[in-house]
């Protein structure tokens, strides 16, 4: 039976911490729900909205206006929802945007199923897990809200406030529970991950424990860490992870955010001014870890040298992966108030930074043709009938290429969450072509 059930259209726009915090408010509703097609054959409409840069908020705002449309003839209309970093940074917008009937701030993200249940004025039985939405396999494992960093340029701490580690068993069931659905691949984020445990006044919760906790996890094939902060990155802690073996994966996504001295130091990055000191020591511990970094061009001050240094940089260190961002000068940041560079100028310059990592990466990819590799199924290809999309372990969802499998006709009949292996047959810029063995 359906009727009673909560039908519940669903958008989750932003980071993975955001769609965490969906998943965690769907899952509120426990078995009181089900998932609705479209806008207009839904009981609620949740919006869990990215407010990060002007970009992001402009998308929330497009989608929210879109959903309104959508259901502005409907009578009863579903209840539209708003939550996440949008109202955090500017508030209710309810002058600005009436169609909307509640607004959820991400200081109160334990009150949202209260307060949704009044809006749809029902009453339900609050779940306790969360209800995962990347398919069968991968999840991604929250373990702290917000960020203490004072970095110029963002706006995390305004938005979602200080630093604050979620308890440690707490998370250990909650991965456990993902885990006994089957799904193979668990992500650990957060703001600044290797902070985890800095703010409580306990020996015990610390990055390193919830790693140890998690790896005898049966079923867990493989375990990726984001977000880690240079600063945490230090000898003792890379010891360990060098030698904690499976399941977790030698991948270390690093922050950097720029190069040059000069730069970090307006930038007001938490760490030492010379990023190779932090690579140097992943490669001393882990010679065969791969990395993953995000940088800003672009940014107040940077001049054509600054911009040279870092590209420079980009050819030493090699990345395997790189997140090249224009800077976006953002209200109410030190960054947004200082003289800016012309917009045509920034985004120049992240085109030529993404030439010359679209060709280191192609070589690193082009090393591996021939290898017999394992690679997580995710899902069929949209457009080749025959074909699945998935992952290889130095590739992380969303962020990263992907790994096209094509499996022989009479062969193994291929599912989203399974592990197989296949070999490289061949590679573009970032995503490589496998053929299963």
């Amino acid at each position: 039976m359906t009727d009673n059930k909560i039908k519940i259209f669903t958008i989750s726009l932003g980071c993975p911490k955001n769609r965490v915090d969906t998943e965690r408010m769907l899952g509120a509703f426990g078995n009181n729900m089900i998932a609705a097609n479209a806008p207009e054959d839904s009981d609620l409409i949740l919006i869990n909205t990215c407010g990060f840069i002007g970009p992001a908020t402009e998308e929330s705002v497009d989608t929210i206006l879109e959903a309104a449309d959508q259901i502005a003839d409907l009578s009863p209309k579903p209840v539209l929802a708003v939550a996440g970093c949008l109202v955090s940074r500017y508030g209710a917008l309810s002058e600005q945007i009436p169609e909307v009937d509640l607004w959820l701030s991400t200081h109160e993200l334990d009150k949202w199923p209260g307060l949704v249940q009044k809006a749809l004025n029902r009453e339900f039985t609050v779940g306790l897990h969360r209800a995962v939405s990347t398919g069968p396999a991968y999840a991604y494992l929250k373990i702290s809200e917000g960020c203490s960093h004072s970095c110029r340029f963002c706006t995390i701490p305004s938005i979602r406030g200080p630093h604050v580690s979620r308890p440690l068993q707490g998370l250990v069931e909650e991965a456990k529970y993902i885990v006994d659905q089957g799904i193979p691949e668990l992500i650990l984020v957060g703001q600044d991950t290797t902070a985890y445990g800095s703010d409580l006044n306990d020996p015990d919760t610390n990055l390193r424990n919830l790693v140890e906790k998690l790896l005898p996890l049966k079923g867990l094939e493989w375990l990726r860490l984001m977000y880690l902060y240079p600063a945490g990155l230090t000898d003792s802690m890379l010891s360990f992870l060098a030698q904690a073996g499976k399941p977790l994966l030698p991948y270390f996504d690093i922050p950097i955010q720029h190069a040059h001295p000069d730069v970090l130091a307006s930038m007001g990055r938490p760490f030492a001014r010379d990023p190779r000191k932090v690579i140097d020591r992943v490669r001393t511990h882990i010679p065969h870890a791969v990395l993953r970094t995000s940088i800003i061009v672009g940014y107040p001050g940077e001049t054509e040298e600054h911009f040279n240094t870092l590209v420079d940089f980009v050819r030493e260190t090699r990345f395997q992966h790189l997140g090249v961002f224009a800077y976006q000068p953002e209200e109410g940041t030190p960054a947004g108030e200082m003289e800016q560079l012309p917009e045509e100028l920034r985004e120049d310059r992240r085109i030529r930074l993404m030439e010359v990592q679209a060709e280191i990466s192609r070589e690193i990819l082009e090393e591996k043709i021939g290898e017999t590799i394992q690679v997580l199924v995710e899902e069929p290809n949209d457009e080749w009938e025959g074909l699945f999309n998935g992952r290889v372990w130095f590739q992380a969802p969303e962020v990263d290429g992907m790994t096209y499998i094509s499996a022989p006709e009479d062969g193994l009949e291929l599912k989203p969450g399974m592990m197989i292996e296949a070999e490289i047959d061949n590679v573009t810029d970032y995503d490589l072509v496998t053929l299963v063995k």
